[in-house]
């Protein structure tokens, strides 16, 4: 039973040698243990800090991000709408353009048509009149081989020149 009963002497010594012990931890390791977790909970501290500041960064970065894509979406949209607005300009300057080259063809064609139809009817007259003339000179050759007849036509003709001139 002496195991479990310990002298008053084992008891005296082993709490001044507990105090000893307790007064040299105190001393020198609790201020190097304080120390050390002191660093430990600093270092949670900036690293919880950090991590903030990380997700912060993150969401500053996914909202210009997001931004940035709007931004080219409407810049894209207005892109596209100033590319339809040429294309339609483009259009609407060769369609002019075809009726008017249109126009002038036809108008060129008109007046090359007039042309060639006044040619044609002074050809035409040209003709009726060299025929008109040919017909004549026959009929007037048949009649005058008779002199009686060519004696009156030349009359006919003088007396027709001599009214005219009074």
């Amino acid at each position: 039973m002496e195991l479990f009963t310990p002298d008053f002497g084992l008891v005296f010594w082993m709490f001044i040698a507990f105090g000893i012990l307790f007064l040299i931890l105190w001393k020198f390791a609790w201020p190097m243990i304080l120390k050390s977790v002191d660093s430990r909970a600093d270092l949670i501290d900036k690293g919880v800090e950090y991590a903030r500041e990380a997700k912060a960064q993150l969401d500053n970065a996914r909202s210009e991000a997001q931004t940035y894509l709007d931004d080219a979406r409407r810049q894209q949209a207005d892109i596209l709408r100033e590319a339809d607005k040429m294309k339609t300009q483009i259009i609407e300057q060769a369609r002019s353009a075809a009726q008017t080259e249109a126009s002038k063809v036809m108008e060129n064609a008109k007046l090359q048509i007039q042309q060639q139809q006044k040619e044609a009817q002074a050809q035409f007259r040209n003709q009726v009149s060299e025929f008109a003339l040919e017909i004549a000179g026959k009929i007037v050759h048949n009649q005058m081989q008779d002199d009686k007849a060519q004696d009156q036509l030349v009359n006919s003709l003088l007396d027709q020149i001599e009214n005219k001139s009074k």
